[in-house]
């Protein structure tokens, strides 16, 4: 079922009766969800796929009163909801929120991967993504306090899929799928009109994973911009992957991007942890070698470190699908600090830096999992909570949001891609496919 020979034998018709089978093409787990979970999860051999498995819950969003189900001694709210395709959420220093309603860039002329791919965009069609995008960032105030936002505004429109965003002074950063600009930000402000600064490109062009995540560092001075593949395991060739799977570094003032950590196939989450300074993400991995493989993961990333694809996944176990191979990278690629479970998703990353959810949560990482589009039976759909001691994550993850997906019906009501930890102590998630932001919070 490669590309070149399907796009020459079939069109949309066959591509549609295709789908009928790729659907009920689905290699079935003989693991739980917590053996992908860890320091050292288990990975089974790994199976190529000829056909890809893809069993993708139908998105159907939420029915009047409904909601996700909060963990025990959580109550819920929806913060704001009639929403556009929310998907990353950026809390402002007077307790504004922005929330950057998104979706993936038309593709260019020529990057559309065959029919295979014109399949596998059909399913995440029906999975809740492939929206048309709003391409804004809007802001909602709680000035109240209840728990729901009573004043919305379209902050910023006219923007290319922005996702990632980071104030430093008065300079508002928003990383587009293209281009990292910035705009000049009073305190205050329900609107920005000025002018957009470009301070540096991003990769672009097929953008196969196209979201750019951005957080700054402590001092402000470097901005730090998590950049997916353009492919699952570079079938595209390596030279389409210039500064991609990587975090990238720029300078704040002159723009300058270096290349910080790469071998990282689609790093989204991006904090840095209290407890030691270190920069961590959230990576999603590849796919079609098992309901099983690979992992999504967490990790710590240094400076000038190769953490495997697309050559190797979990340290050094090889991809034998990616020609040519390459071991003298794969004997320096650095083993993830923790497992998130194959297929996850994990998208939405964030630490508890204080107390503010309470002393149990301080120090540990908030995660939101998108959910599968491509394991049976599916994983993820939820937001989970994993513990850390001494700046290390310890213990398997508790859950503090599910219920986004119903596995009698096969349906998703939602799916948790941003969250953040709000100064009041609320967390925030974004839903993208319920276009609902909820706010959870103890009592």
């Amino acid at each position: 079922m490669r590309d070149g020979v399907l796009a020459t034998t079939a069109g949309p018709v066959m591509a549609l009766t295709l789908i009928g089978v790729l659907l009920g093409s689905c290699g079935k787990s003989d693991l739980p969800q917590e053996a992908g979970y860890g320091p050292d999860p288990q990975l089974p051999a790994p199976s190529t796929e000829w056909i890809p498995t893809l069993k993708a819950p139908k998105a159907v969003g939420w029915g009047e009163g409904e909601m996700p189900t909060p963990a025990s001694g959580f109550t819920l709210t929806r913060f704001a909801e009639g929403l556009e395709h929310p998907r990353w959420l950026y809390e402002l220093p007077n307790g504004d929120i922005l929330v950057a309603e998104s979706d993936a860039p038309k593709k260019p002329p020529g990057a559309s991967g065959g029919i295979r791919a014109w399949v596998q965009g059909f399913v995440m069609q029906r999975a809740g993504s492939r929206t048309d995008s709003a391409d804004r960032i809007t802001l909602l105030r709680d000035a109240d306090g209840d728990g729901v936002a009573e004043t919305r505004s379209v902050f910023l429109s006219g923007l290319f899929s922005p996702f990632g965003m980071a104030l430093v002074g008065n300079q508002l950063y928003i990383a587009n799928a293209n281009a990292l600009v910035r705009f000049d930000y009073q305190e205050g402000a329900t609107q920005i009109a000025g002018p957009a600064t470009k301070v540096a490109d991003l990769p672009a062009g097929r953008n196969h994973h196209w979201t750019k995540s951005l957080v700054a560092s402590p001092d402000g001075s470097k901005l730090y911009v998590g950049v997916g593949s353009n492919s699952n395991v570079a079938e595209n060739g390596m030279d389409e992957e210039k500064d991609r799977a990587a975090v990238l570094e720029i300078d704040a003032a002159s723009g300058q991007t270096r290349n910080f950590a790469s071998g990282l196939r689609n790093p989204v989450g991006i904090d840095f942890n209290p407890a030691n300074g270190a920069l961590w993400v959230a990576v999603n991995e590849r796919d079609e070698i098992g309901p099983d493989l690979v992992p999504d993961y967490m990790t710590s990333v240094q400076d000038g470190g190769f953490y495997g694809w697309p050559y190797s996944y979990f340290g050094q176990n090889v991809d034998e699908r990616v020609e040519p191979q390459n071991p003298e990278l794969v004997a320096k690629a650095i083993k993830p600090d923790y497992a998130l479970g194959a297929h996850s998703a994990s998208l939405g990353f964030t630490f508890v830096d204080d107390e503010r959810m309470g002393s149990e949560f301080a120090g540990g990482a908030i995660i939101g999992q998108h959910g599968s589009w491509n394991r049976n039976p599916p994983a993820g759909y939820r937001v989970i909570f994993v513990p850390f001691v001494n700046g290390a994550p310890e213990g398997m993850p508790q859950e503090l949001l599910t219920g986004f997906f119903n596995a009698d019906t096969g349906e998703a009501k939602g799916r948790p891609v941003g969250v953040i930890v709000d100064r009041s102590g609320g967390l925030l998630v974004a839903d993208d496919v319920g276009n609902v932001v909820w706010r959870l919070r103890k009592g």
